[in-house]
C-alpha cells in the first residue's frame, strides 16, 4: 500500500512538474509578429530583419502582409509587434499623427526615400503640371495607376490631383503594387504613355528607364526615411529584438539587391538569407552586444 501510495505521489509531482514547465516555456517563447505594407521595398526589408531574427536571434517570427492603416494600428494597439515599413516624414505622416502616442517611433533604418508619380523617361513630360495639358490627358486615358487604397502615397496622390487642378478629370485607379508593376512593364515594353504611383526604393527603376515627375508645389514632400515602429513594451518583453530592431539600418542599395533578387524569382525568404549570408560583417552590426543563440 505504501508503495502504491508512493507511486501516486511520484506520478502526481511529475505531472506537476511537466505542467509548470510547460507554462514556463510558453511565458517565455521568443515569438514575434511584423506587418508591412505590400511593397516590394517592405517585402525585402521584412524578410531580412525576419532572418536575422529567427537563425541569429532563435525568435520565431510570423510576417504579415496588411495595408498602411492596419500596420499602424496593429502596432499600436500591441496585436503586431512591429514594422520596418514605416514611410515619414510624408507617406505615413497621417497615420503618425494618429497613432505616435500609442507606440515607439525608433527612427530610421533607411535614408533616401522617394515617393511621386512615375513615368517612362521615353515619355515627353516632366511635371505634374503637364499632366493639365489635354493632349497628355487624352494619350493616357486621363489615368494614373495606383496601388492599395489608404495607402499613404495614395492619398497624397489624391491631393495632388485636387491640387494641380486635376480632380475629377483624371482618375486614380486603385489596384495593387504587384499590378501597377506589371501594368507598367507592358506599357514599357510596347513603348506607350503611362503615369503610376511609384517610389524608391524599388526594383521598377533599376530594370527600367524611368523618371519622377517633378512636383514644384510639393506634395509628395521631399526625400522621405523609412523609420521602424514598435508596439509599447517590447523594449522590456524583448529586449534583445528591441535593439536589434533599434540597430537595424541599411541602404536603398542593399535593399535593391534582395528587390532583384525576389523580381528574379527567388522566393522573399530565400533572398533574405542570401543577402544576410552575404553581408555578415553588416548584420554583425546589427546585432552587435546582443548575445546570440
Amino acid at each position: 500500500m505504501k508503495c502504491r501510495k508512493g507511486w501516486l505521489l511520484f506520478t502526481v509531482v511529475a505531472l506537476a512538474g511537466l505542467l509548470f514547465s510547460g507554462c514556463g516555456q510558453q511565458a517565455s517563447a521568443k515569438t514575434l509578429k511584423l506587418v508591412y505594407p505590400a511593397w516590394d521595398s517592405e517585402i525585402a526589408s521584412t524578410h531580412v530583419v525576419k532572418e536575422v531574427l529567427e537563425k541569429k536571434l532563435g525568435y520565431q517570427v510570423e510576417a504579415m502582409q496588411v495595408d498602411a492603416g492596419p500596420m499602424w494600428q496593429g502596432v499600436s494597439d500591441g496585436s503586431a509587434d512591429a514594422s520596418v515599413g514605416a514611410w515619414l516624414p510624408m507617406t505615413h505622416k497621417s497615420y503618425l499623427e494618429k497613432y505616435k502616442d500609442k507606440l515607439a517611433d525608433l527612427g530610421p533604418n533607411l535614408d533616401g526615400a522617394v515617393t511621386g508619380l512615375v513615368v517612362p523617361e521615353y515619355m515627353d513630360i516632366s511635371s505634374i503640371e503637364d499632366l493639365a495639358k489635354e493632349d497628355v490627358g487624352q494619350s493616357l486615358d486621363h489615368k494614373i495607376i495606383g496601388i492599395e487604397p489608404g495607402a499613404g502615397i495614395m492619398m497624397a496622390t489624391g491631393k495632388a490631383l485636387k491640387d494641380y487642378g486635376l480632380e475629377g478629370k483624371w482618375t486614380l485607379v486603385e489596384s495593387s503594387s504587384a499590378a501597377m508593376a506589371a501594368e507598367l512593364e507592358k506599357a514599357y515594353k510596347d513603348k506607350k504613355p503611362i503615369v503610376v504611383t511609384g517610389w524608391t526604393p524599388h526594383w521598377m527603376f533599376a530594370k527600367m528607364d524611368l523618371k519622377y515627375l517633378d512636383d514644384p508645389k510639393k506634395v509628395y514632400g521631399d526625400a522621405e526615411q523609412i523609420h521602424t515602429i514598435v508596439r509599447k513594451g517590447l523594449e522590456k518583453d524583448h529586449p534583445d529584438a528591441y535593439q536589434f530592431l533599434d540597430q537595424f539600418q541599411w541602404t536603398p542599395d542593399d535593399m535593391a539587391e534582395v528587390m532583384v533578387e525576389i523580381q528574379g524569382g527567388k522566393s522573399p525568404e530565400q533572398a533574405a538569407a542570401d543577402w544576410v549570408q552575404k553581408h555578415e560583417t553588416k548584420v554583425n552590426g546589427w546585432i552587435k552586444g546582443i548575445p546570440t543563440k
